[in-house]
């Protein structure tokens, strides 16, 4: 047994007590105030339920996983549903020391120091009982019909349902002794164990019964009150065959652990079961596995013990650092979870190993870890030896049997010499712990291998010699000799096989190979050896001469036939292959191991359980009278194949005489066979003679029989395999376009010989795109991809996906963002721009967030013309402009204060500076700093002459808090800024072109005019306010019916303006040449931008067909936006200065900034859109 920590966690508190949901997938636990949910299959805590006022110490869950009770020192026990959550509560006088469900009814009984209560959910009520003791645990029967209470007291209390009391069991340790853990047997049936063992001579009595001789009902078993261990007694053989049910007891076992360091085992009744079990340490936990196999037990020596329902203890499952004070078994498995005193809890899986031992028919292994079952394969009859202690290992050999136990070794013979004999008697005892890794026995020895050394050990424990080897022992086989003198073959891992007579101290080396040994059998007459390998190789060999007789892949392990010389079987891969002398192999299917074969019986181990196959081992021709026929056939294993083939003749089987040269590659001989000019018989030969070919390392060859044959598939598979490109291509190319799977199979290998412009030829040949597009996408050929694409617009989806993923994982984020929106994928092209957005302002590149925000705000309002979506996507829309106009301004504050060879003008990052302060929401946008923004403020309103800026930026800062590489500037400014006058330069205030007025440095509307509410519109690059007006248009008319009365312009007399409007692909610009006369007062455009002052309310500017058609084209700018937005208008006030709009992102900016940005950047600075690029 091996216990594997699959899981460990720690709570903050002791570990009271631990649940498992019925399923298995949930675990409760106990820990301080709270009850703490985990998930069974990787520790994760699910989520702590809180409820209770103290400290719980108890929890238990409903069989059938609808509830769960925890009981705590506030006196309370809460019920909760498997959902988590608490349904009802009840209290009692004192702590709660334990609960449990029973089984069948779902009643819970919840024990506190003076009373027990028991609650239904059927009727929602608690009766109460009282109790002369502190109750410190309790356990239901599985049929739910009485419940034990252990007591401080030592006393066990057995009540019924409804808590009248039935048993008493009063231990006599008393009060010395609390009662601190009891469970009853969760099996149904108890099998009997314990057997009358009194005036029983332990040396004498044969301890095995013939099966018949089990008797008809079942002996009373042997108990004491008193503590002391039971007498050494001899392992018992009983029946391991189907019994009648009345004829055993059936019977709760209750399992009793006290603080007088015991362990014990009592009946329903209050019968002790056996005697008391020293544990020399205080248990605090014991739990039955679900199968009632095993018991948990775990205390004060700070680990969990694994023991055998009767309370044999079998091993460590795993130690701790503190007491453990919970343990249980998840249900219907071999997983423990273990609670300790420190907080730890820890999930271990239990791995059990299989110890068997096999001699020609009879199969000995382990069952419930302390017994071992011998079974005549034959007679299938078995018989059970129990040893009462863990079995480490078994052998057998003739009448022989030994067990190895943790501090002896027994040694049992036959009772008679009788071949069905199935009783055992107990021969020898050596009493002494050894330790290794195989054991055999022999007629009068046993044989211990530990690593490179083996002993051999008299019956009576005395060392009479040792052998050392080379390399490790990997396996060791009694092979039969005369008693005391029997020979023993041994495999090494170093390739030595050797042969050693246990009466002799010199090895004799049989051969020596190059790989290490796996199996080994001898053949009957100890002329033949069988290997397996490391490399899953089977191996015969002659021991005479050394000879490799023949050799077969795929095996695992390997027997002899111990009845015929030149018959052995081996299995592997799935397969039972049989050979007999030099005949082929015969193969048929079967999973698992072949131990052992003995005469036409093959034994074949799988996982646990041994099967028996039979072999025939004559051949049998049921109703054959041909007798020409029958020797034919053994002419042919003979070698006279000519003979044969005259006999096939004649008996009117040619086409054997065929199968038969052909499978001896003469084809010369064949082709006499071949009837006449039968072209299936002809294409049949051709094709055996170029498997031939293929066989012998005639590749070409091959190739030209596989064609002529007409086996395209074939010859092309060769052609692949050896990199023969030409031939692939001259095999495609005459091919008919309707063979599609020899064209496919060329495409394919042409594909993977690096030859895409031939593949991509033979998948036009097939007319099949759908490859041809893969094709061009996996060797990224992507120009060819696009291609095809323009002109079956069905492939789009995939081209353009796998172009965008190999763009991403290339690093080429943009570019792939742009590849899925064409994909029409437009979540991932969404999902590539946030991405790049937040890398974006988390690195504080805030001009590229600025550009991604604004690709986003884009790639949305392209969503937008979707009806569905188009209010939630113009939301973001909106949402997105304004991020990417804040990050775009940012990014010279940014760059501003974080380095010193800042480029920008004091005006300017006095405006952005402005700007920002007026747009930022109340939420600020991720990496946007208002320490910088009004320290840049205050720094250039200082520069600038605006001092009651300066003051009111630097009054700001003192609310805030202030990164130490500030903190001097922002001081040293506060104090000299009291020295400036108390206003601002009148050159810094801004003005509102459509109402003149001047307006205040800071505005609490915003960037809208404080009189007419007319939003300002700024530079993109000085974010000075611009001279436009937006205007809006009459209801009734269309954006193209005012781009048509626009142009039609009418002239105005005694106006001498020389302006040119210079349009281009990059920008729409309007330059003033020359300029002597204002526009005048009667344009009616004018004369709409009057208002009624003092409104608090923004009247926009609403213009006629008659009021468009005397603008001038020259003076109109209109941001073209894509449906379903609607076209924007402006108009500039003051032709005199030169203003560009980019058409792509629709930003303003003054002519001469553009032209100078474009020339620095090449592109848009805004959008980044190059100045070659078309317009939209």
């Amino acid at each position: 047994m091996r216990a594997v920590l699959t899981w460990r966690d720690k709570a903050e508190h002791c570990i009271n007590d631990i649940a498992f949901k019925p399923d298995g997938t949930q675990l409760i636990l106990a820990a301080g105030s709270r009850l703490l949910v985990y998930d069974t299959s990787d520790g994760t805590l699910l989520q702590p339920l809180k409820g209770h006022k103290d400290t719980v110490y108890c929890v238990a869950y409903a069989k059938d996983g609808k509830r769960f009770a925890s009981g705590s020192a506030d006196k309370s026990v809460i019920i909760w549903t498997s959902k988590l959550e608490g349904i009802l509560k009840y209290t009692h006088n004192d702590a709660i020391q334990c609960v449990s469900y029973n089984p069948i009814t779902h009643q819970l009984a919840s024990c506190s120091s003076s009373d027990f209560g028991l609650w239904s959910p059927e009727q929602k009520s608690v009766s109460k009982h009282k109790s002369s003791s502190k109750i410190i645990c309790c356990s239901w029967t599985n049929d739910g019909q009485y419940l034990a209470l252990g007591m401080f007291n030592g006393i066990i209390s057995i009540r019924n349902k409804n808590g009248e009391e039935k048993v008493k069991i009063e231990r006599p340790g008393g009060s010395l002794s609390p009662i601190w853990s009891i469970c009853w047997n969760p099996s149904s049936r108890w099998e009997s164990f314990w057997m009358n063992r009194e005036n029983e001579d332990a040396e004498d009595v044969i301890v095995n019964r013939y099966i018949q001789e089990i008797p008809s009902t079942l002996k009373s078993a042997v108990y004491s009150s008193q503590g002391s261990e039971a007498e050494e007694e001899e392992p018992e053989e009983e029946d391991d065959s189907p019994r009648d049910d009345n004829l055993e007891e059936r019977n709760d076992i209750l399992a009793v652990a006290d603080w007088g360091q015991k362990v014990s085992f009592y009946q329903l009744s209050g019968k002790q079961i056996g005697k008391d079990r020293a544990l020399n340490f205080d248990p605090c936990c014991i739990s039955y596995f679900t199968k009632g196999e095993y018991i948990l037990l775990g205390g004060s020596d700070k680990q969990v013990s694994l023991f055998t329902k009767d309370g044999v203890r079998l091993g460590t499952v795993g130690e701790q650092n503190s007491w453990v004070w919970t343990c249980q078994a998840k249900p219907d498995s071999n997983y423990v979870v273990v609670g300790c005193q420190d907080g730890t809890i820890s999930f271990y899986q239990l791995i059990f190993s299989t110890v068997h031992g096999l001699y020609k028919d009879r199969y000995a292994y382990r069952d419930s870890m302390t017994d071992v079952i011998v079974q005549h394969l034959i007679t299938e009859q078995k018989v059970r030896i129990k040893c009462k202690e863990l079995v480490k290992k078994i052998a057998i050999y003739r009448n022989r049997l030994a067990i190895q136990l943790p501090e002896k070794i027994l040694i049992y013979e036959l009772y008679s010499e009788d071949l069905s004999d199935m009783h055992y008697r107990v021969k020898e005892k050596i009493i002494k712990k050894f330790e290794c890794n195989l054991l055999v026995v022999c007629a009068n020895h046993i044989i211990l291998c530990q690593e490179k050394r083996l002993q051999c050990l008299s019956f009576s424990g005395v060392k009479e010699r040792e052998w050392q080897m080379e390399s490790l022992i990997r396996y060791i086989k009694v092979i039969g000799g005369p008693p005391g003198r029997e020979g023993l073959l041994v495999g090494l891992k170093n390739g030595q096989i050797l042969k050693i007579f246990v009466d002799n101290l010199f090895a004799i080396v049989l051969l020596k190979q190059a790989t290490a040994v796996r199996c080994l059998d001898m053949s009957a007459s100890r002329k033949k050896l069988a290997v397996v390998d490391e490399n899953d190789t089977c191996l015969v060999y002659d021991i005479d001469t050394k000879e490799l007789l023949f050799q077969e892949p795929n095996a695992n392990s390997v027997a002899w036939n111990t009845q015929c010389e030149d018959m052995l079987c081996f299995s592997g891969g799935g397969y039972l292959n049989i050979k007999a002398s030099t005949f082929p192999v015969h193969r048929q299917k079967l999973q698992g191991f072949v131990v052992g074969y003995n005469g036409s019986k093959i034994f074949c181990l799988h996982v646990f359980s041994i099967s028996a196959v039979e072999v025939p081992q004559e051949r049998k021709k049921r109703g054959e009278t041909n007798n020409d026929l029958f020797l034919a056939d053994v002419f042919s294993y003979q070698g006279k194949f000519h003979e044969a083939a005259k006999l096939y003749k004649r008996s009117g089987h040619e086409n054997l005489a065929l199968e038969m040269y052909t499978d001896l590659c003469m084809f010369e001989y064949a082709k006499d066979f071949l009837g006449s000019g039968d072209p299936k018989e002809t294409k049949m030969l051709i094709t055996k003679q170029a498997d031939w070919a293929r066989n012998i390392k005639e590749p070409k060859a091959a190739v030209e029989m596989y064609i002529s044959a007409g086996e395209h598939v074939k010859a092309i598979e060769i052609c692949g395999d050896h990199g023969w490109v030409d031939m692939l291509i001259d095999i495609a190319r005459k091919l008919d376009k309707a063979e599609r799977e020899p064209l496919l199979l060329c495409a394919t290998y042409l594909k993977k010989l690096d030859s895409p412009g031939y593949a991509a030829e033979t998948y036009l040949k097939m007319g099949d795109l759908k490859s041809l597009v893969q094709l061009h996408v996996e060797t990224q050929r992507w120009d060819e991809a696009f291609a095809l694409g323009e002109k079956h617009p069905e492939f789009k989806d995939d081209i353009y996906m796998p172009y965008a993923q190999w763009l991403a994982e290339n690093d080429r984020f943009e570019e792939a963002q742009k590849a899925f929106h064409k994909a029409g994928r437009q979540r991932e092209a969404v999902q590539v721009l946030e991405q790049l957005t937040n890398n974006a302002v988390a690195e504080s590149r805030f001009n590229d967030a600025a550009y991604y925000y604004w690709m986003l705000s884009m790639q949305c309002l392209d969503i937008a013309q979707d009806p569905a979506q188009k209010d939630t996507m113009l939301g973001k829309f909106y949402h997105f402009q304004r991020l990417a106009e804040l990050y775009h301004g940012y990014h010279a504050i940014h760059r501003h204060t974080e380095d010193p060879f800042s480029v920008h003008r004091p005006e300017t990052l006095f405006n952005i500076s402005r700007f920002l302060l007026h747009s930022l929401p109340k939420d600020t946008p991720s990496g946007i700093s208002k320490v910088k923004i009004l320290f840049t403020l205050a720094k250039q309103s200082k520069a600038l002459g605006a001092y009651r800026l300066a003051r009111h930026a630097y009054d700001k800062l003192r609310g805030l808090y202030i990164p130490a590489r500030f903190q001097k500037s922002i001081e040293l400014g506060t104090l000299t800024i009291r020295a400036k006058p108390f206003h601002d330069s009148e050159e810094l205030v801004p003005l509102c072109y459509r109402c003149s007025t001047n307006n205040p440095l800071l505005n609490n509307l915003g960037n809208v005019c404080i009189n007419c509410r007319q939003p300002f519109i700024f530079s993109a690059s000085s974010y000075d306010v611009l001279h436009l007006v937006e205007f809006y248009l009459e209801e009734g008319i269309t954006d193209e019916e005012a781009i048509s009365l626009i142009d039609l312009e009418v002239l105005r007399p005694k106006r001498d303006d020389r302006q040119l409007e210079i349009a281009n692909n990059s920008s729409q610009i309007l330059r003033l040449v020359e300029t002597k006369d204002s526009i005048g007062d009667e344009d009616p455009f004018t004369a709409k931008l009057s208002f009624e002052q003092g409104g608090s309310e923004f009247v926009p500017v609403v213009v006629s067909r008659l009021v468009l058609r005397s603008m001038s084209r020259r003076d109109v700018l209109i941001k073209r936006w894509p449906p379903p937005l609607r076209w924007q208008y402006f108009r500039s006030l003051l032709p005199d200065a030169s203003i560009t709009m980019c058409p792509s992102c629709f930003q303003m900016f003054h002519s001469e900034d553009y032209e100078l940005l474009v020339l620095q950047h090449g592109c848009c600075p805004y959008c980044r859109r190059c100045k070659d690029d078309p317009g939209p």
